[in-house]
């Protein structure tokens, strides 16, 4: 599998990132199959966060045998220091390693939630302490709606971060100012040399009332074909370090295929395949019969 250098920090990270979400909610054994699949396939890159379910408790269980092969990431959603401390102690504790490579600040999607995470005394300061204390590598920000890239450029221009975990896919790519803010975002990061990975590359839209059968939280192409072009779109941009894993582990190895078929899909095959994609919305918009997550209602436009 292809690996590309995650920013500054250097590490050669796979460009397909392993991401925690799937394994939120599944037992032992389930996570276990994944997390083999994905070792398996070449995926070095493990991405999850404070409040992905037993995701941490899950992975802590391979790091005795593991810990030395992998990059590994996590993240907080608190947004005071006190308690961003104590949820970076407990991943710690769950994840069972006394250091993670990468702490996120996550789910930062407008400048309202930047302030509080940026502001004295706001979970910032707790990963400041936390890297100075060398129980995390380095800092990132997350985050998601259709203000994202424009809020994560801005917290660049407050701090260093190092790295960036932000929404990009082909469908908010035919929005322009979407596309504008993104890459504008790409420009910051390649002048502070920071790392890009993204989220979405396969969200379609939201799920059907009474309708959902993954455990993602929105509705995800589900269609090989669908998933090439869309997966060879995300990382047609050499900026863009890695994709992260889609939250249900029946996708993953979809996912790893798609990687693999890169070389073979143009821009017009991309173009001509998702095109063709029925009800293909972003999540972050309201749909008329699409049922929208009560946690992402504050990020929606009116």
């Amino acid at each position: 599998m292809e690996t590309r250098r995650l920013g500054r920090i250097g590490h050669r990270s796979t460009v397909v990132i392993y991401g925690g979400a799937a394994i939120a909610e599944v037992d032992g054994d389930e996570a276990d199959r994944s997390i083999g699949f994905a070792l398996e396939a070449g995926i070095n890159h493990f991405d999850t966060a404070a409040d992905y379910g037993e995701s941490e408790v899950h992975l802590g269980r391979w790091m005795p045998r593991v810990r030395d092969r992998i990059f590994l990431a996590t993240k907080t959603g608190d947004r005071e220091s006190a308690e961003a401390s104590a949820s970076i102690r407990r991943s710690l504790e769950r994840l069972q390693t006394d250091r993670v490579d990468l702490l996120q600040l996550h789910s930062v999607g407008n400048l309202e939630e930047l302030g509080q995470v940026t502001r004295p005394g706001g979970a910032l300061e707790a990963a400041l302490k936390a890297r100075d204390g060398g129980l995390v590598g380095a800092i990132g920000i997350t985050g998601h709606g259709m203000a994202a890239p424009a809020t994560h450029l801005e917290a660049l221009r407050r701090f260093p971060f190092d790295t960036v975990l932000t929404p990009w896919n082909w469908r908010l790519a035919r929005f322009p100012d979407y596309r504008r803010d993104f890459d504008a975002l790409v420009e910051e990061v390649r002048v502070q040399d920071a790392g890009l990975m993204t989220i979405k590359s396969i969200a379609r839209s939201l799920w059907p009332d009474g309708r959902r059968s993954r455990s993602t939280w929105y509705q995800p192409l589900e269609e090989q074909r669908s998933i090439d072009a869309a997966v060879t779109f995300a990382l047609a941009r050499p900026e863009v370090t890695g994709i992260a894993t889609a939250g249900d582990i029946g996708l993953l190895p979809l996912l790893v295929e798609a990687e693999g078929r890169r070389a073979s899909i143009s821009p017009d095959d991309i173009d001509d395949v998702l095109s063709g994609v029925t009800d293909y919305e972003p999540p972050f918009l309201r749909v008329e019969g699409r049922q929208m997550p009560g946690w992402l209602e504050h990020l929606v436009p009116n």
